[in-house]
């Protein structure tokens, strides 16, 4: 989130609601759980590291001295690097393997009935996920990512059958020995 805050500085000092505004908009209904209090932590948290400084604004009589937000030379080079790394989003599946081997280990929960469990949620994230798709304009950055999102689900599904066939043939190996 940091740096996504920071790119957005990147091309003009912003308000924070305005910085907001323009997240939401960029990441489409992604965005919409986004909480607003979220953005001015963000921004406390950017300026405690010296990446952004804040100057208050004259504003209009209803809205006076509104914090406008700027970065600072350390938080271009910030956003700079950033759009150089190349990275890739750490999935959750060595976390979920390991519980699935132990609950078979401590015999807590049976994996094929956990496996099933979280074939569930996918499911139901693939469905809100397609639902959303539907409601963007074709060739929308939102449309984009959400199209990223359900090729991921899609994956992960994919990986789960695969546990559970491995899984299911530990449990029918155990019942003959």
């Amino acid at each position: 989130m940091q740096d996504a805050v920071l790119a957005m500085l990147a091309k003009e000092p912003s308000h924070g609601y305005h910085l907001r505004a323009r997240l939401r908009h960029s990441l489409g209904p992604l965005g919409e759980s986004m909480n607003p209090g979220q953005i001015y932590v963000t921004l406390a948290r950017l300026e405690k590291a010296g990446l952004v400084v804040c100057e208050r604004a004259d504003g209009l009589p209803e809205k006076p001295e509104r914090k406008v937000y700027a970065l600072t030379p350390a938080g271009q080079q910030r956003v700079a690097a950033w759009l150089t790394e190349i990275g890739w989003p750490k999935p959750d599946l060595a976390e979920f393997h390991l519980k699935l081997a132990t609950a078979a280990a401590a015999r807590l929960a049976d994996p094929v009935e956990l496996i099933a469990a979280q074939r569930r949620e996918l499911l139901r994230r693939l469905r809100e996920a397609q639902q959303a798709a539907l409601a963007e304009p074709a060739g929308s950055g939102a449309a984009l990512l959400l199209e990223g999102v359900m090729l991921r689900l899609q994956a992960d599904l994919r990986w789960l059958d695969a546990c559970e066939r491995a899984w299911s043939k530990v449990d029918h190996e155990a019942e003959g020995a």
